[in-house]
């Protein structure tokens, strides 16, 4: 994880923009109407892309570091800031504003968003913001409802053009988003942060890796003697190697089994045995050859 920080209480606003959407905010269904339109010919086009915090999740970056010609790696340190907060349960990734007077985002143009068809969720979204809530155990979906997020800066919402929620949603290519957002809400909203546990910092540096640092996580997942433990499908673990999809949900299942001990990822059946004592483990970490049976009789 990158060493710069900034101290700044993500969780915290979080919990407090909850708490005002559902005292606040009316619930927008799916076949709801909103009145919006942002386009160069309004008045303050382009003046909202800067001064705010833009929370970007894996798919984010997974995206936008695709679409720069980055590696993993090279986005996070150039374009990201890592906020720290004492009881932060995951990691949190927000994109890294200009050092200019409007704290402007680095990928603005004059003429709009430099990377529009890559823009992360929350420029896609808006001005609807999205509440969820976890799924339960017994396989039923978390409430989830929409909301209009009205700034008076915003002068979008003076235009004639009317959108059904779903239609907004449609027109912004919000499927694959929402796709990924469902599974990384999974991991942290998991069972294991509701009973109290946090991660280690060894834990939390390994869910950032698998998470975001994708480029880092497959030298992990091919330089060691991973795929020599756990069975994994063979088609699978080569699209690894070069779809970052691939290996972004391989992370999210590799995070389930080694943080939370969820079987997602499941174990060589060889493997198993050597560590109940009945293999010799030499053979399997590969550490030191096994001594041959002439040897061992000598």
């Amino acid at each position: 994880m990158s060493d710069e920080t900034q101290q700044i209480p993500p969780e915290d606003a979080q919990t407090r923009l909850q708490k005002t959407i559902v005292e606040d905010h009316k619930r927008l269904e799916l076949d709801d109407t909103i009145q919006f339109g942002c386009h160069p010919g309004v008045s303050c086009f382009n003046t909202c892309c800067g001064d705010v915090n833009i929370f970007l999740s894996p798919y984010d970056v997974l995206r936008m570091k695709k679409r720069l010609g980055l590696t993993s790696m090279e986005f996070l340190e150039n374009y990201t800031l890592l906020p720290i907060q004492k009881d932060m349960k995951t990691p949190i990734v927000v994109l890294r504003m200009k050092d200019d007077e409007a704290k402007s985002c680095p990928f603005l143009e004059e003429s709009g968003c430099g990377i529009y068809s890559d823009r992360p969720w929350p420029c896609r979204m808006y001005p609807l913001g999205l509440a969820t809530s976890k799924d339960t155990p017994d396989g039923w979906r978390g409430e989830r409802f929409y909301f209009l997020l009205k700034e008076d800066a915003c002068q979008g919402f003076g235009e004639a053009k009317e959108w059904k929620v779903r239609d907004w949603l449609d027109d912004q290519g919000m499927d694959e988003y929402d796709v990924w957002g469902e599974a990384y809400k999974e991991l942290t909203l998991n069972e294991y942060f509701e009973q109290g546990n946090t991660l280690t910092p060894e834990k939390m540096e390994m869910f950032y890796t698998a998470s975001y640092d994708l480029d880092k996580f497959r030298e992990f997942v091919f330089e060691s003697s991973l795929l020599d433990r756990f069975d994994i499908d063979e088609d699978f673990a080569e699209a690894m190697r070069v779809d970052d999809e691939a290996l972004m949900r391989f992370g999210f299942l590799w995070l389930q089994f080694s943080l939370f001990g969820e079987p997602t990822v499941k174990v060589r059946s060889e493997v198993a045995e050597a560590y109940k004592g009945k293999l010799d483990k030499r053979k399997l970490t590969k550490s030191e050859p096994a001594e041959s049976p002439e040897k061992e009789q000598s």
